[in-house]
């Protein structure tokens, strides 16, 4: 599923791919896509005749903004969007046309069929699901070290499905956690109660660290993620510990284990992250 990185690449190359293009026609040609309103054809209406502002992101959600309505889209598990000539052939299981005055089409395709689309009057869609109960943003000025501490500290749940919980914070997916976690020396398996002040500032600043520079590297593509000009994102090549297992940890040379972890596959060093927190640990490399 695409995390941070990932829908804020898409974002940035939609800006570039529509903004300021203007929608002739829209075709839904999957219902269950459109989540809001409740038909699709209310939807498609809706749509003729607005220009693309900007896009914007809210966790990994993005936000189409257009004069006078907002577009809210999940791409799920392998949603993506590509800008195409309308007289182009249509791939399999492209779901959702918009066409623009300029004759380019954008086109949200999606294999598994889960991606969602939500439609809304401005400001409405930060009062309604599913942007409702989103959690901090780990990249703005509102996530502050106080504010990680505060969110998290009390909770008896282990760190690492907090930090999955899009109420808490939002963005993080498994591979950020277990990169953030490891450049932390945070065990996966520790209560945020055990977490020294150290070791919060660690990992506050390995959240920022790590996402900051997936972000320049435009994400990672593990699977089969690419960004709306169907290009790769190259973080993939930074991964410390995510994806791993049995290879060396960069840090010590030991084996990188994988187990599970709130039904999520988790890497870690039990070296560099050992379950009882060791105050002179030594930094992993980067």
């Amino acid at each position: 599923m695409p995390e941070l990185p990932e829908v804020e690449t898409v974002k940035r190359t939609l800006i570039q791919l529509i903004g300021g293009k203007t929608i002739q026609s829209v075709k839904v040609k999957l219902p269950r896509i459109i989540q809001r309103p409740a038909e699709p054809e209310a939807f498609e209406r809706a749509l003729v005749g607005r220009t693309v502002q900007t896009v914007e992101r809210r966790g990994k959600f993005l936000r189409i903004v257009l004069d006078g309505l907002i577009l809210v889209s999940h791409l799920r598990m392998e949603g993506r969007y590509g800008l195409f000539e309308a007289d182009e052939p249509v791939e399999n299981h492209t779901h959702v046309l918009f066409r623009f005055e300029d004759g380019t089409e954008l086109r949200y395709k999606d294999v598994r069929q889960f991606g969602t689309m939500h439609l809304f009057s401005p400001g409405e869609e930060f009062l309604l699901p599913p942007l409702n109960k989103l959690g901090l943003e780990p990249l703005e000025p509102g996530f502050t070290l106080s504010a990680l501490r505060v969110r998290l500290q009390k909770r008896t749940t282990r760190i690492k499905p907090l930090l999955l919980n899009q109420e808490l914070i939002v963005g993080l997916g498994n591979i950020y956690v277990d990169e953030a976690l490891f450049q932390a020396r945070i065990h996966p398996e520790r209560k945020p109660s055990s977490l020294s002040g150290p070791e919060w500032k660690r990992l506050y600043a390995a959240i920022i660290e790590t996402l900051s520079r997936a972000v320049e590297a435009g994400g990672s593509s593990v699977k089969s993620y690419v960004n709306g000009q169907g290009e790769m994102g190259m973080f993939q090549h930074q991964l410390l510990v995510y994806g791993r297992k049995d290879e060396p940890c960069p840090n010590c040379a030991r084996q990188i284990t994988k187990f599970v972890v709130g039904g999520r596959g988790t890497h870690i060093c039990e070296r560099c992250q050992p379950l009882k927190s060791k105050v002179n640990s030594p930094s992993p490399a980067r």
